[in-house]
C-alpha cells in the first residue's frame, strides 16, 4: 500500500453514489506535505518523458499539478470553466460533463499557453468517467501539442475513464485506483498497482 491509499483509508469518507470524499487533505482543505509527494511521484513516473507544460482543469487540480509542475521546473496551464473578461484572443474549447458536478460546463485555454512545440502531462485529482480528461485531450490535440502522459491522483477502477484512456493509448499513470467502496461498511479496497489495466 502506498502513501496515499493509506491516507485514503485514514481520512477518506465513502458516501452513496459512488463518491469518496477527500475534502479534508486534497480538494477543499489541502495537506502541502501530501501534495507535495504526489507531485515527486509524479516526476518520478514520467521524468523521462519530455514535459514543457503541465495541464490540468480548474478548481481541483490546479494545485496538484502546481506541485508537479515544480519537480520538472515547467509552467501550469489550466482551462477554466467560464470565460472572464481579462482573457482576450483565440481560445481552445472542450465540452465535459462532471461526473462529481452532474453538469456539462465549456472549457477554454488561450491558443497562447499551448502550441505544436509543448509536450504536456496532463493532471487531475479524480478519474471517473474520463470526461474531464477527454476534454483536456481534445484541447491539447487542437493545439497540436504532444500529450506525454497523464497523472491521476484517484482513480476510480469500477468505472469506464481509466479503461477509455487507456484504450485510446495514452500513458495513464493513478496513485491509488480505487476497486470497490462500500458506504454501509465505509471501506475502500485498491487495486494492486502491478494491473493498472
Amino acid at each position: 500500500m502506498n502513501f496515499l491509499e493509506e491516507r485514503i483509508l485514514k481520512d477518506g469518507i465513502v458516501k452513496e453514489g459512488n463518491v469518496l470524499k477527500v475534502d479534508s487533505f486534497l480538494n477543499h482543505q489541502m495537506d502541502i506535505e501530501l501534495l507535495d509527494k504526489i507531485g515527486e511521484e509524479f516526476h518520478r513516473r514520467f521524468k523521462d518523458k519530455k514535459i514543457t507544460k503541465v495541464l490540468t482543469i480548474e478548481a481541483s487540480g490546479i494545485a496538484i499539478a502546481c506541485f508537479a509542475a515544480r519537480y520538472f521546473g515547467v509552467p501550469v496551464v489550466f482551462a477554466k470553466k467560464s470565460k472572464s473578461v481579462n482573457i482576450d484572443g483565440d481560445m481552445y474549447v472542450a465540452e465535459i460533463e462532471s461526473f462529481t458536478h452532474n453538469c456539462k460546463n465549456q472549457v477554454i485555454v488561450s491558443q497562447k499557453f499551448l502550441g505544436t512545440d509543448d509536450h504536456i502531462l496532463i493532471i487531475d485529482d479524480f478519474l471517473a468517467n474520463g470526461c474531464a480528461l477527454q476534454g483536456l485531450i481534445s484541447i491539447s490535440e487542437n493545439a497540436g501539442a504532444t500529450i506525454e502522459g497523464i497523472g491521476i491522483v484517484i482513480e476510480k477502477g469500477f468505472q469506464i475513464g481509466g479503461k477509455v484512456i487507456r484504450n485510446l493509448g495514452y500513458h495513464l499513470e493513478s496513485l491509488a485506483i480505487v476497486e470497490d467502496m462500500d458506504a454501509a461498511t465505509a471501506t475502500v479496497t485498491f487495486r494492486n498497482q502491478g494491473e493498472n489495466a
